[in-house]
């Protein structure tokens, strides 16, 4: 079991690491590196708790909150969040602490009913709100749909420490709680993949959340999220990677994402991934069958290409290609993304519109009709999609 953290003075980190999870919400999510369920514990003449753990991890939190407190008692219980990978130690924090003020949104306290169905003592707090804890405070910041209706941050001006709880976080099990404590590409890689799997859909609102608390003026030294590594050393380094996938511009680079039966729409995929890598922009290509969903969509998330390929059959795709669909549907790309069907089909055609629509309902921009061939492509019909590479290359650079 992890020990507790230090982060500043007085303020602890208390959460668990999670080694050994690879899926995250059901399914839908992978998590090849773990994760970790932070929790804050400040200790003023009051005391405050930021956010609990995932509830299979409770015993753990109270062996972290008995090692500093002993005899003390918890004050505030601050709740930023009601998703129970954050609350799930919610009713041993209660059963431990009866007599704590629980705070949190007004989504916040429907959620918490909703999940854990008692009553407690509750303070409802609005942005701007603050609690004085002696010679710290807390002041609350909320941020709907960041990534739920409740969500929403809290800050320690005194400390200049934000902590934002699902927002600039990763799945990541480390030994070091700290950014100069990992490795800075993977930790980039997964606070990407985070962002991309979870947060995408909310862009605009995250822009808009960034642009808010810029004028608000807050310094902000240290984030502390509830996933991952806590920002210490270089803070501005993930608000800036925030502000950028927010805005959706990209860079040169192009995803192929396919699935084939007998070869041909695999054949198409290569002449397509030839004409890119020619054209001098960045490829990665996935089949679709032997390849990680959640990585596809993290490497989607900058790139300014992407194309899908199926073959026909039934007069639909193949079921392979139909999840990433789904999914991008879900998390809406958008429109700075330049969109492309291509595959094979035999007696009858059908997949390549069925991709197409499901491109549109993602908010990508279509390049052209689907690029279809009839039973196995001729060297002419590679000789097109060696071209078509060529000029979506042409596209993205430009």
């Amino acid at each position: 079991m992890s020990r507790p953290v230090a982060i500043s003075e007085g303020i602890y980190w208390v959460g668990s690491v999670d080694w050994n999870i690879r899926h995250f919400h059901g399914s839908a999510f992978s998590t090849h590196r773990g994760t970790t369920y932070n929790a804050y514990l400040i200790i003023d003449e009051k005391i405050a708790l930021v956010d609990t753990v995932y509830g299979p991890f409770a015993e753990e939190l109270i062996a972290k909150l008995k090692d500093l407190l002993g005899s003390r008692k918890i004050d505030y219980l601050i709740i930023n969040h009601t998703e129970t990978d954050h609350s799930g130690a919610f009713p041993a924090m209660r059963n431990l602490y009866p007599e704590a003020k629980v705070v949190c949104t007004q989504r916040g306290l429907e959620g918490l009913q909703a999940h854990y169905g008692a009553e407690f003592d509750c303070t409802v707090v609005k942005t701007g709100d603050t609690i004085r804890l002696g010679r710290r405070s807390l002041t609350f910041i909320e941020a709907p749909m960041l990534h739920w209706p409740d969500s929403m941050f809290t800050y320690i001006p005194e400390e200049a420490l934000l902590l934002p709880n699902d927002a600039f976080g990763q799945h990541l099990a480390s030994s070091g709680r700290f950014d100069d404590e990992v490795d800075g590409a993977v930790l980039l890689d997964e606070a990407a993949k985070y962002y991309a799997n979870i947060l995408m859909p909310f862009s605009r609102l995250i822009t808009n959340k960034l642009e808010e608390i810029k004028k608000m003026g807050l310094n902000i030294k240290m984030i502390a999220p509830s996933h991952g590594i806590i920002w210490r050393q270089n803070p501005g380094r993930i608000v800036e990677a925030y502000a950028r996938w927010a805005e959706g511009k990209g860079v040169a680079k192009a995803i192929i994402a396919y699935d084939t039966m007998w070869q041909s729409t695999k054949k198409m995929a290569y002449a397509l991934l030839d004409g890119l890598i020619a054209g001098g922009v960045e490829v990665k290509l996935f089949k679709l069958s032997v390849s990680d969903r959640s990585d596809i969509i993290k490497e989607v998330l900058e790139a300014r290409a992407l194309m899908v390929g199926s073959p026909t059959i039934n007069n639909d795709i193949l079921p392979t290609v139909s999840p990433l669909l789904d999914e991008l549907v879900g998390l809406r790309p958008g429109n700075k993304k330049l969109g492309l069907a291509f595959g094979s089909y035999g007696w009858g055609g059908g997949a390549q519109k069925i991709i197409e629509e499901r491109l549109k309902a993602a908010k990508v921009s279509l390049i052209e009709a689907g690029l279809a061939v009839k039973w196995v492509p001729t060297a002419s019909d590679l000789e097109r999609c060696f071209q078509v590479g060529r000029e979506i290359a042409a596209k993205i650079k430009d």
